[in-house]
């Protein structure tokens, strides 16, 4: 038997599988430190953060956590593969590497070099190699060979949150709101990059599209995830509709999932992304 356990930064929301197990990553507005996904839903996420005026606070999932999921799974008889949140964005990954110390082989951390639905991408192709009947090695070798080929691109609505967090000046933020400057990041090398700057959401949507394009195209036999931060998904339904070629005759839906707290509080609302394998690893 195998297990697979990961961390909230995944934001995989309503798990009902029992082999995954999801450690939450916690969250403190003020003085209020929640659980992301236990005591603190996306939902709720976002209605605190329209109305504080400092940035929450992320925590990593702490060593001793870890430590317990991975005991309960190693005392069942049960092998642990532990996907997390990009090291060089977090600690999580260290925390991991250290509760696993202690169990041996029975124990293996994955550093997803992603975050949010990137993460979620690789933590969907585990389970399904796992449902394919690979062994517990051979499912590890596969992360560990095809994680580089996953990309995360996103569309961002605002630069008052990568103000607010230190990423960008306050000028660059006022002039960039008179302009509608729209940022296109993504994930490279495990940390966020700025891959271009459009004017208006419709240009927007067009350089993410380009972005997608230039990576070679999406091999829709593995994971898809579609992602978006707020309240509610009517941006990325819309993008859904102008962009369908990309997927039409691909897929017969499409997997999408609201981000939480890792990474929203840095995007803030508005945001859109697509995490998908690429055809070939850069």
């Amino acid at each position: 038997m195998i297990r697979i356990i990961t961390d909230s930064a995944s934001d995989i929301v309503d798990n009902k599988r029992e082999d995954l197990v999801v450690l939450p990553v916690s969250i403190t507005f003020g003085e209020e430190e929640f659980q992301d996904g236990i005591n603190l839903t996306h939902q709720m996420f976002y209605e605190k953060l329209i109305e504080c005026d400092e940035l929450p606070v992320t925590s990593q999932v702490p060593p001793f956590a870890f430590q317990e999921a991975f005991r309960k799974a190693v005392e069942a008889g049960e092998q642990v593969i532990a996907v997390t949140l990009s090291s060089k964005l977090s600690g999580t990954w260290q925390s991991a590497c250290v509760a696993a110390e202690e169990f041996g082989d029975r124990v293996r951390v994955v550093d997803s070099e992603n975050a949010s639905i990137g993460q979620h991408a690789l933590v969907e192709y585990a389970l399904r190699l796992k449902s394919a009947g690979l062994s517990f090695e051979e499912i590890v070798e596969r992360l560990e060979a095809d994680k580089g080929r996953i990309r995360l691109i996103a569309l961002l609505d605002t630069l008052e949150y990568l103000k607010k967090g230190g990423r960008i000046s306050k000028a660059a933020a006022m002039a960039g709101s008179l302009l509608s400057i729209k940022p296109v990041i993504a994930i490279q090398g495990g940390e966020v990059a700025i891959l271009g700057k459009a004017r208006g959401s419709k240009q927007g949507n067009n350089l993410l599209a380009e972005q997608i394009t230039k990576t070679g195209g999406i091999d829709f036999e593995k994971p898809f995830v579609l992602g978006y931060t707020g309240l509610d998904d009517s941006v990325l339904q819309k993008y859904i509709v102008d962009h369908e070629a990309f997927w039409k005759s691909s897929v017969d839906a499409l997997e999408t999932s609201s981000v939480g707290g890792t990474i929203g509080t840095h995007v803030g609302p508005g945001a859109i992304g697509v995490a998908f394998f690429s055809l070939y690893e850069s």
